[in-house]
């Protein structure tokens, strides 16, 4: 399936690309040759397949929950450069 100039000129205007007068020539054989690629795809036999959302096997990759003293207030504002309160104290941003 060859691609017309018309249709390259109207791709490239969708993805914003300045194309020479040559590149259009070229991206259009191109492209065409893609397509046509596609196309002899359409003739596979896809009996029998399953459909497939992901080619690889997922699995869940979250860790357990593990139950963890928490940390004191005190060594947690230990490091803080301004606290007051019990809290970090921060630069008020207007």
């Amino acid at each position: 399936m060859a691609l017309t100039i018309k249709e390259v000129e109207h791709v490239a205007l969708l993805a914003r690309l300045n194309l020479s007068p040559g590149e259009k020539e070229l991206f259009a054989q191109q492209l065409g040759a893609i397509l046509e690629y596609f196309g002899r795809l359409n003739h596979l036999s896809t009996d029998g397949v399953e459909p497939l959302a992901h080619v690889l096997p997922l699995a869940n990759v979250m860790r357990d929950d593990e139950i963890w003293t928490p940390l004191d207030k005190e060594d947690i504002l230990a490091n803080a450069p301004l606290e007051e309160e019990g809290q970090f104290r921060v630069p008020r941003i207007v």
